[in-house]
C-alpha cells in the first residue's frame, strides 16, 4: 500500500469511529430523553440503569479517544524521518521541499526504491540540510515543489537562505531533481530550476536532467522513475502509475549498423493497431510495454505445474495464465506450485515500462525507433530491447503509449539549430530534423558520434541527401574505432568552438541527445568552456539548451 493510501486509510478509519461514536452518544441521548420523559431524570439519586447508560458513554468516549490517540502515535512513529547519523550515513540521500506533502510522499517512494535496489539511502527535509551535510554524500537526489510566486516551500526557508545563498563548492557530487509545479502559474517550477542552477554554480553534476511534473502529471513520475531505475541498477522496479498502453502493430524490423563492432541496433516501424492517426512531436517519448521471453513463460509454467491456457480474471476482462505472465514479473516457480491460476493472477505485478526516443515524425507514416540491443548481467537480452528486437515476431502487437516531452520539443520559429548526439540518441535529433525541415527551416548543424563509419551512421541515406540538398546546412561526424586515436563527438565540438560561438551569437539553440555517461557531461564541459557557466546556463533558462539524455 502506497503512503498516500494508508493515510486515507487510516483518516477513514478514524472517521468512521468517530461517526460510530457519535451515533452511539446520539442514540444514548435519544433513550434517556424517552426515558426522562416517562419516568423524569432523578438527578440526586439515578437508578440503576442510568448509572450503566452513563458508564457505557463514558467507556465509549474514552475508547474513540485511546485509539485516535494510539492511531496517530503510530503514525507518527511510521512517517517520522530516518535520524541523519555520521556514522551511519549512506552514500545516497534524498531530501524533500513540501507544502502539500505530495513532494514528501514522492520523496519517501523515492528513498524507498534506493534501499529496495540494496543502496543505503537516507532521508531528509531540505529545509535541516547545509552545504557540508552535503558534501558528505556522492549522490543527491532532490524532491521539490514550488508555492506562490515561484517559492520555496516554508520547510526550506532556511536552506534557501543559509546554504543557497552562499557560494558553496560541491564538485563531488552527482545530484537529480523533481521538480513539481503547475502550468497555470507563471513561475512553473520555479524553485527546482533555482536549486539546480544553483547546484550546477556549485560544481555538482547532473545524474539527468531536470524533471519537471506539471499537476502530478503521471507520465513525468514515470519518467523519474525510469531514471531511478537505471541509478539503482535496477530494471524491475514497478510503476508507480502504470501506462495506458494502446495495441500497435510492429510493421518493420532491421539491423541498422550490420557489421559493428558495438551491439546490434535495430530500426524499428509501428503503426497503431486500429488504424488511427499518428499525432505526436518530434522529441516526444514513446513507453512500451515489454514482454517475457516465451521460452521462459513457458519453462515458468512447467516449473509451477500451471496450464497457460487456464482463463483468468482481471480488471480489464479475461486472460489466459500465459498471456498475463508474458506482461508480468515472474515470481519464483516453486512459490505457485499447488495453487490455483487464479490465486497466481491475482500477486502478479505488471513489468516496469521503457522509454525510447521517437526517430520519426507523423508525416512519415510510423513511429520508428532505434532500439540498441542490451545485455543483462548474466547474458540474456534486456527486458525492452530483447523483447521489440528479437522476441517480437513480425506484426507482433506492441503495447505503446506516447508520454509528451516539451522539453526537448523544437522551437517553432527559424533560429539555427545545433543538434549533438551519439549512439541510438541520433532517432531524437533525426525527428527534430525532419520537423525542422518540413517547417522549412533549414540552418541545421549535426555533430554526431558513433563507432565505425562503415556501418554506424544510422539514417545515413537520409542524412547524406539532407545534406546534399541544403536541409542540413553542416553536419561532423566522429568515428571512434576508425584511427589511432579515438576521437568522440566532444572532440569534434570543441575542434569548432569558434563555429559555435558565432551560431549562439545569433540566436542559435542547441539540443543534445544519447548517451548520459560520457558524452553528454563532456558535451555539456566544451559548451562552458566555448561560453561561460552563466551564459550556457541562462541559455538553458531561455530554453535555447535543452537534453534528452539516458
Amino acid at each position: 500500500m502506497t503512503s498516500s493510501s494508508a493515510a486515507r486509510e487510516r483518516r477513514f478509519t478514524l472517521s468512521w469511529l468517530g461517526n460510530a461514536v457519535a451515533l452511539l452518544a446520539l442514540c444514548a441521548l435519544a433513550v434517556v430523553s424517552a426515558r426522562t420523559q416517562v419516568d423524569g431524570w432523578h438527578w440526586i439519586a439515578p437508578g440503576r440503569g442510568q448509572w450503566w447508560l452513563a458508564a457505557a458513554l463514558v467507556a465509549a468516549y474514552v475508547g474513540f479517544v485511546a485509539a485516535v490517540a494510539t492511531s496517530r502515535k503510530r503514525s507518527a512513529q511510521r512517517d517520522a524521518l530516518p535520524e541523519l547519523r555520521a556514522d551511519q550515513r549512506g552514500e545516497w540521500l534524498v531530501a524533500f521541499a513540501s507544502q502539500t506533502g505530495f513532494a514528501e510522499q514522492l520523496a519517501r517512494r523515492s528513498w524507498q526504491a534506493l534501499r529496495d535496489a540494496g543502496l543505503r539511502a537516507d532521508l531528509a527535509v531540505l529545509g535541516t540540510l547545509d552545504a557540508a551535510q552535503l558534501s558528505q554524500y556522492r549522490r543527491v537526489l532532490f524532491v521539490v515543489s514550488t508555492t506562490g510566486e515561484g517559492d520555496a516551500p516554508d520547510s526550506a526557508a532556511a536552506f534557501v537562505r543559509k546554504t543557497m545563498g552562499a557560494a558553496t563548492p560541491l564538485p563531488q557530487l552527482g545530484y537529480g531533481v523533481l521538480a513539481l509545479g503547475d502550468r497555470e502559474y507563471a513561475q512553473y517550477c520555479a524553485f527546482g530550476h533555482r536549486l539546480d542552477h544553483w547546484l550546477r554554480h556549485a560544481g555538482a553534476q547532473p545524474l539527468f536532467d531536470l524533471v519537471e511534473v506539471d499537476n502530478g502529471e503521471a507520465g513525468a513520475l514515470r519518467h523519474w522513475q525510469h531514471h531511478l531505475g537505471l541509478l539503482a541498477g535496477r530494471t524491475d522496479l514497478p510503476d508507480w502509475s502504470a501506462p495506458t498502453y494502446a495495441p500497435w502493430r510492429l510493421s518493420e524490423r532491421r539491423v541498422s549498423n550490420p557489421g559493428s563492432a558495438g551491439a546490434a541496433a535495430f530500426d524499428l516501424a509501428l503503426l497503431p493497431a486500429d488504424g488511427s492517426a499518428l499525432q505526436w512531436r518530434a522529441g516526444d517519448i514513446a513507453e512500451i510495454g515489454p514482454r517475457n521471453p516465451p521460452d521462459e513463460v513457458a519453462q515458468w509454467l512447467a516449473a509451477a505445474g500451471l496450464d497457460g491456457a487456464a482463463r483468468v480474471r482481471r480488471d480489464d476482462g479475461e486472460i489466459a495464465l500465459a498471456d498475463l505472465l508474458a506482461r508480468s514479473r515472474l515470481p519464483v516457480a516453486t512459490d505457485a506450485r499447488g495453487r490455483g491460476a487464479q490465486a497466481v493472477a491475482d500477486e502478479l505485478a505488471a513489468l516496469p515500462h521503457r522509454e525510447y526516443s521517437i526517430a520519426s515524425i507523423p508525416t512519415d507514416g510510423a513511429l520508428r525507433l532505434l532500439v540498441r540491443q542490451m545485455r543483462r548481467d548474466d547474458g540474456r537480452l534486456g527486458l525492452g530491447s530483447g523483447w521489440l528486437t528479437e522476441y517480437a515476431g513480425d506484426g507482433a502487437a506492441i503495447d505503446l503509449r506516447i508520454r509528451s516531452n516539451p522539453s526537448f520539443h523544437a522551437p517553432t520559429d527559424a533560429r539555427p539549430l545545433i543538434l549533438i548526439g551519439n549512439g541510438t540518441g541520433l532517432a531524437g535529433l533525426r525527428a527534430l530534423l525532419r520537423e525542422r525541415i518540413d517547417a522549412g527551416h533549414h540552418r541545421n548543424w549535426l555533430l554526431f558520434g558513433e563507432r565505425n563509419a562503415a556501418c554506424d551512421l544510422h539514417y545515413r541515406d537520409d542524412l547524406d541527401a539532407w545534406l546534399a540538398d541544403g536541409r542540413i546546412e553542416r553536419s561532423d561526424y566522429a568515428f571512434s574505432r576508425d584511427g589511432a586515436q579515438r576521437v568522440y563527438v566532444q572532440d569534434r565540438l570543441r575542434e569548432r568552438i569558434g563555429e559555435i560561438r558565432e551560431w549562439i551569437a545569433v540566436g542559435a539553440a542547441v539540443y543534445v541527445c544519447g548517451s548520459l555517461e560520457g558524452m553528454a557531461p563532456a558535451v555539456d564541459t566544451v559548451l562552458r568552456e566555448a561560453l561561460g557557466d552563466d551564459a550556457l546556463e541562462t541559455m538553458a533558462a531561455d530554453g535555447r539548451y535543452r537534453r534528452d539524455v539516458y
